[in-house]
C-alpha cells in the first residue's frame, strides 16, 4: 500500500473575490518577482469540509468547529427547561471549560475554536439531558467523559489541538498548500451603483460601492499521508477510502464561496494529477516560479507542470510509484478514473 497520495490541480477562475484580506480585497502573494492571486489553505479546507460533497458522502462523520458549545448546547437547553439563569450559566461555563479556557467577559464562550466529533457532541447532549432531568451540575467524572478518541473524518484529515487536553490532540493527515496563481495578476476595482426603484425623480444612485476582483489560473497542491489517515480513523479501511474519495472530489469541484452572488465564480479543475508512492512528497510549484506568459494560461500551465514533473523524475529517479491524470482541455481521462485510482 502506498503511503502518500499527492494531488496537483490547475483551476481557472474568472473575475472573482474568493478569499479576502483585511481590506476586503483578494489575497495575494509575491513569487518570482510578481504578484499572484492566492487562496489560503484555511479557506480551501473550510469550503471542502462544509461542501455538499462531504455531507453527501460522509454524513455523520463530519465534526463541528465552534466556540459556542457552552451557550448553544448547555445554557440554552437548560434555560428552556426552566433551570435558573444563574445555575444554567455556572453549570454551562464549567462544561465549556472542558474544551478550552473560557472568556473572562463571556464565560459561556471558549476562547478558541474547538473541533469535536459528532460522537462527542452526542455525548455532551446526553449529559445535558441528564443534568436537566436531575437539576444539578456535572460531576468531575462526567466531565471527564466528554472528550474521547473519535473518528470524525475532518479531524482525522486536518487535525485538532486542545491546549489543555493534549491527549486528545490529533495530527493532521492531510497537508494543504495555499492555492497560488501561476501568472501575474492585477487586482481591479468594480465601481458599482444601485438605483432606488421607488425614487421617481431619478436623481441618481441610492448606493455607491467598490469591490476588488481579479482572475487567475491557480496551482493547488494536497498531500495525504494515507497511513496516518487510517490510524486517525481507528484502522477503518472503508472509511479511509471513503474520506479520500470525498476529499479528492471536493478539491476538484468545490471552491471558496467568497462573493459568489456577485461573481458566480464557480469552477472545476481543468487539469489534475494524482501521484502515489512511498518517497518523500514534493510540490510541483517550481513549475510556476517564473510566471506563465503567453496566450493560453491553461495550456501553458499544464505543460510547465508536466515538464517539471518529468524533469524531477530524470534527476531524482521516479518520484512516484503510480500516476493518474485528466486534462479537460485535451479531453483525456476522467474524474471517475482519477478517484478510483486514488483509493485503490
Amino acid at each position: 500500500m502506498n503511503r502518500f497520495i499527492q494531488l496537483h490541480t490547475l483551476i481557472s477562475y474568472p473575475p472573482a473575490n474568493l478569499n479576502r484580506d483585511d481590506q476586503g480585497r483578494p489575497k495575494t502573494a509575491k513569487m518570482g518577482g510578481v504578484e499572484r492571486l492566492r487562496v489560503s489553505s484555511q479557506s480551501l479546507k473550510r469550503a471542502w469540509r462544509t461542501s455538499d460533497v462531504f455531507n453527501e458522502q460522509l454524513a455523520e462523520k463530519i465534526g463541528v468547529r465552534t466556540k459556542l458549545l457552552g451557550q448553544e448546547h448547555v445554557y440554552k437547553p437548560m434555560i428552556a427547561a426552566g433551570i435558573s439563569e444563574k445555575n444554567a450559566s455556572d453549570w454551562a461555563s464549567k462544561i465549556a471549560a472542558v474544551y478550552g479556557a473560557v472568556k473572562k467577559d463571556k464565560p459561556l464562550e471558549i476562547e478558541q475554536l474547538v473541533h469535536i466529533s459528532q460522537t462527542e457532541l452526542l455525548q455532551l447532549n446526553q449529559l445535558v439531558a441528564v443534568l436537566i432531568a436531575e437539576k444539578r451540575a456535572a460531576t468531575e467524572e462526567e466531565l471527564a467523559t466528554l472528550l474521547q478518541a473519535q473518528q470524525a473524518v475532518d479531524i482525522a484529515m486536518f487535525g485538532r489541538m486542545l491546549a489543555g487536553k493534549t491527549q486528545y490532540n490529533g495530527e493532521a493527515a492531510v497537508q494543504v498548500a495555499h492555492a497560488l496563481g501561476v501568472h501575474a495578476s492585477v487586482i481591479e476595482d468594480d465601481y458599482f451603483t444601485a438605483v432606488d426603484d421607488l425614487n421617481q425623480d431619478d436623481s441618481g444612485a441610492a448606493h455607491i460601492g467598490e469591490l476588488g476582483f481579479a482572475s487567475a489560473v491557480f496551482y493547488q497542491y494536497i498531500c495525504i499521508d494515507r497511513e496516518l489517515l487510517k490510524r486517525n480513523l481507528a484502522g477503518n479501511e472503508a472509511l479511509t477510502q471513503q474520506s479520500i474519495k470525498a476529499l479528492i472530489e471536493a478539491a476538484l469541484t468545490v471552491g471558496p464561496s467568497g462573493k459568489q452572488n456577485s461573481f458566480a465564480s464557480r469552477a472545476y479543475a481543468h487539469y489534475a494529477l494524482v501521484e502515489k508512492g512511498d518517497r518523500q512528497p514534493r510540490s510541483l510549484s517550481l513549475a510556476f516560479l517564473n510566471a506563465v506568459n503567453g496566450d493560453s494560461y491553461a495550456t501553458d500551465a499544464t505543460q510547465a507542470l508536466v515538464q517539471v514533473r518529468d524533469n524531477m523524475d530524470k534527476v531524482y529517479g521516479p518520484c512516484a510509484a503510480e500516476r493518474s491524470e485528466f486534462n479537460v482541455i485535451a479531453g483525456t481521462g476522467s474524474l471517475q478514473e482519477l478517484v478510483r485510482f486514488s483509493v485503490e
